[in-house]
């Protein structure tokens, strides 16, 4: 490989406590909280809005926030749920499974929870490069705008990149995929408008109802659309989708195989060919829903991939599928997941979904009423890195339990956690993310409302 050196100084902008990358949920509840605790936050985006997959990223409702008996993702998380819930007249307000997800407002939302605890934002900047001292701390990060390069140093750093891409380039190691590297399949997320809505709620001719189009339902059309030869890119009965708005519908449908999220060129050829598969399902609908979809209209597809599986850091403690299976608690958790393990299918397992019926393989597990196990902070923190937390989906842990802890409620809540230990680190310790007492942080968080029972 040729390589060219380039001269060009890079200025140092300006100093921080904490530095947050990547404003998804994750990022949005650090910097938040961050800031929240009084240090000086600043929160870094490579798109033009918060949020990640609720906003940008298009992804239909909310996953479960309760255990079947009480609300467990609580604190910010519950304060996000909760006001964009008020917003959305439709949605009953006691409702906590597969709330729909109005992705406009949502945006809002993120907007006015950073903002209001004084953390600055600034969108349309990539992370570019991470500079160490050689010995676990990052000492400066550079990043990429309209501006052109510049330097910014903090004490303490989040990672709530998706990919741990600080972590990683700041020394950390990884896991990415199963033991051959294969990563769960990728979605673009679409939303069509025009909707007849009392069709789509119940249509008495095809005996179709709300949910019914679900490949839960063994009648569903979605079985009889991917088996279309008419429409090759419908592949699989992956379909989820949710009324957003008047006439609005939103959908999680369809997969996208062997997607790379930390390779461009990947990513640029799952994009294209997630916008023909959401103009087939436009098309699909329209033939086999005719009395909801005939009229229908793709408004907009995601401007991000929906990305399930990319890496996972090596941290401090891995969480296992063990753990799930047990229940376990932990001496140090910072939050508590119910959600099922929920890992999307390999396509020889979508074929013999698409004949069988979802979880053919039988990977899915599902909690009892009340039951959750804990996250502990140990595995938000990378081997070998001293002053950065990873938050997110990138957190430690094997590949079957990342399939529960990825998505966006448990996001929110190592987020917020993530944030209150980097205020605590940049505050006391010089940076030194280890040196944060786990007792300490957790009561911070049940001070802010986290679900923590004893242990």
């Amino acid at each position: 490989m040729n390589t060219i050196l380039f001269s060009k100084e890079i200025p140092l902008c300006k100093d921080y406590d904490v530095i947050v990358l990547g404003g998804g949920p994750a990022g949005c509840a650090a910097s938040a909280a961050a800031a929240r605790e009084g240090a000086s936050t600043l929160l870094i985006e490579s798109t033009g809005m918060l949020g990640g997959m609720g906003t940008a990223g298009l992804v239909s409702s909310w996953c479960p926030f309760w255990d079947k008996e009480k609300i467990i993702y609580r604190g910010l998380a519950e304060t996000v749920f909760n006001t964009l819930k008020d917003q959305m007249p439709h949605v009953p307000p006691e409702k906590l499974d597969w709330v729909p997800i109005e992705p406009e407002a949502l945006k809002r939302v993120y907007d006015d929870m950073v903002t209001q605890y004084g953390a600055r934002v600034l969108f349309n900047t990539v992370l570019s490069d991470v500079e160490t001292d050689g010995n676990g701390y990052v000492t400066h990060i550079i990043v990429g705008n309209k501006s052109g390069m510049s330097a910014l140093r903090a004490k303490a750093y989040v990672d709530c990149t998706g990919d741990a891409d600080l972590a990683v380039w700041a020394g950390a190691s990884y896991e990415k995929g199963d033991a051959n590297a294969e990563v769960m399949p990728a979605t673009l997320c679409f939303t069509l408008t025009n909707v007849d809505e009392y069709a789509y709620m119940y249509d008495r001719r095809s005996g179709l109802k709300y949910g019914g189009i679900h490949p839960n339902n063994k009648n569903s059309i979605v079985y009889e659309m991917a088996n279309d030869d008419r429409y090759p890119l419908i592949r699989d009965i992956h379909l989820c989708c949710q009324l957003i708005g008047p006439k609005t519908v939103s959908f999680n449908a369809g997969h996208i195989w062997n997607v790379d999220n930390t390779s461009p060129e990947s990513v640029s050829q799952a994009l294209i060919e997630g916008r023909l598969i959401a103009d087939e399902y436009r098309r699909a609908f329209a033939e086999y829903f005719q009395s909801a979809f005939s009229s229908a209209f793709l408004v907009g597809t995601a401007a991000l991939m929906g990305v399930r599986e990319s890496r996972r850091i090596v941290g401090d403690y891995r969480m296992t599928i063990s753990d799930y299976l047990s229940r376990r608690s932990f001496g140090d958790e910072i939050s508590r997941n119910s959600y099922y393990i929920d890992v999307h299918a390999g396509l020889d397992e979508a074929k013999a979904e698409l004949e069988h019926g979802p979880d053919a393989a039988g990977r899915r597990r599902h909690y009892e009423k009340g039951e959750s196990h804990g996250i502990p902070y140990r595995s938000l923190i990378p081997k070998g890195v001293k002053n950065v937390l990873v938050a997110g989906r990138s957190i430690a842990c094997d590949r079957e339990i990342q399939a529960s802890v990825r998505v966006m409620p448990n996001c929110l809540c190592t987020g917020e956690a993530a944030g209150i230990a980097s205020a605590f680190a940049s505050s006391l310790f010089g940076g030194d993310v280890r040196s944060v007492d786990p007792v300490s942080l957790r009561a911070a968080l049940r001070q802010h409302g986290a679900y923590l029972p004893e242990v």
